[in-house]
């Protein structure tokens, strides 16, 4: 069986070769709100905001 540390490990490699990663801020307040509709629309945080923003650049490209 696999260490802990060794699974720890793997996943950080797989994060890193799989995803780009950017942290996301936001004033004080606004992460539960947020964070409550995602949970409603049965999507966790991060699916929710990466839906809200290619939503929001096809939106935007549809304009031009």
């Amino acid at each position: 069986m696999p260490s802990i540390k060794s699974n720890h490990r793997a996943n950080i490699n797989f994060r890193r070769n799989n995803y780009d990663i950017h942290s996301l801020t936001m004033p004080k307040g606004e992460k539960e709100p947020i964070k409550s509709h995602a949970t409603s629309q049965n999507e966790s945080l991060n699916a929710f905001i990466n839906r809200a923003i290619k939503e929001t650049i096809e939106r935007d490209n549809a304009k031009k």
